[in-house]
């Protein structure tokens, strides 16, 4: 299968970029209608629509739900884009599955960009309780239509590195536990099977950077409340690629990803070797920043001293657009740290108009030398 050719025969050109809401969405939604059935299936606390898209008619079935956290778009493109396939190439799967997809399922977090809903509530953290009007429309979607496997679609942050490798975690996955004892059963083998399949091939376009996230057990969260009750979840992190804030190659690897565990599903062959081969994915680390500028000089109570300090970026919407602001978010040897770009300045003396000092949260417009450093990122 050529991965790379369907991604850019199915990439769905009506979205791009970090700020996906649900106004970009229902224009899609209504094109996708003439070939699956779409519904309402709940409001969100701000009276927005929580949209259901049904296909396929085939004996296994996956739930599928994105935009959970609001700020989190990167695996919305990538269902769109593997719905176009679904539609294309793909539809002889239709015969074998049958798809419910959540295309957003926090409409008033994404309108604004922020990972909670309205409220101010991690749906993520609200699967037992079910506070919200978005988790209850989750939970009802997942009782009537009683899935096979669950997909559970996120974006993660540029801080996540691939155990200490120094690449970086562009796609991480998890078989969530189903008790505080972390155990394996068939269900959770199931899950564990497909993300196998999924990691090798991904392999082959990103090797070293995959990882796989702690699987502490918390009833509260989705996943582990859908493995709790017996159904596969698998779920997905998209990460960071180097210098893809926009997150457009990411997104062809959850393309890809979708497709080869969908292949594996459908060629229903499972390799004794599999747990294995998923506990070898390496673990997450909390180890990167946006950038990392070393050997900096400071002139620190009269002294020069050298250090290193990491910058970070925060997104903001502006207008409709996600701007990337870089501020001063560790100062020290960062001997345990990477950087997605790493600058050596050899020295050069810090300097920023004000009291000459880098402080944590401060703006990342400074001086190195006569080198300009704006907004993170050295001029000239």
């Amino acid at each position: 299968m050529d991965f790379e050719a369907l991604f850019k025969e199915y990439k769905e050109p009506a979205l791009h970029g970090r700020y996906v809401a649900l106004q970009h969405l229902e224009p899609i939604l209504e094109r996708h209608s003439r070939h699956g059935k779409l519904s309402v299936i709940g409001r969100s606390v701000q009276d927005r629509a929580v949209y259901a898209y049904r296909i396929g008619k085939g004996k296994t079935k996956i739930l599928m739900w994105s935009q959970m956290h609001g700020n989190e778009s990167t695996t919305t493109k990538a269902l769109f884009d593997f719905l176009n396939y679904l539609n294309g190439d793909g539809k002889s799967l239709l015969d074998d599955f049958s798809f419910l997809c959540l295309p957003m399922l926090n409409p008033d977090g994404a309108e604004v960009y922020t990972r909670e809903n309205a409220n101010g509530v991690d749906l993520n953290r609200d699967a037992d309780q079910r506070t919200q009007p978005e988790s209850i429309a989750l939970r009802k979607a997942f009782d009537d239509f009683k899935p096979d496997f669950c997909y559970n679609l996120h974006d993660q942050r540029t801080i996540y590195g691939v155990a200490d490798s120094g690449k970086p975690a562009t796609v991480s996955f998890l078989a969530p536990a189903y008790n505080f004892e972390r155990e394996v059963n068939e269900v959770r083998y199931k899950a564990m099977h497909v993300i196998s399949a999924m990691n090798k091939a991904l392999q082959a376009f990103i090797p070293g950077q995959v990882g796989r996230f702690d699987d502490s057990f918390n009833i509260n969260c989705v996943g582990d409340t859908f493995q709790f009750l017996g159904v596969p979840t698998i779920l997905f992190e998209a990460g960071h690629f180097p210098g893809d804030y926009q997150r457009e190659q990411t997104r062809r690897f959850i393309f890809i990803a979708l497709l080869s565990g969908l292949r594996h599903l459908n060629e229903n062959v499972i390799v004794d070797n599999e747990i294995h081969d998923y506990l070898n994915i390496p673990q997450n680390k909390i180890n990167f920043y946006d950038f990392v500028y070393k050997n900096i000089k400071i002139n620190y109570d009269s002294n020069k001293i050298i250090a290193n300090f990491a910058l970070q970026y925060k997104e903001v919407l502006i207008d409709n657009q996600i701007c990337f602001e870089a501020y001063i978010a560790k100062i020290g040897a960062l001997d345990d740290c990477f950087g997605h770009i790493e600058y050596d300045a050899h020295g050069a003396e810090y300097s920023d108009g004000k009291n000459n000092i880098p402080e944590p949260e401060q703006a990342a417009n400074f001086f190195l030398g006569e080198t300009e450093v704006a907004n993170g990122k050295v001029l000239g």
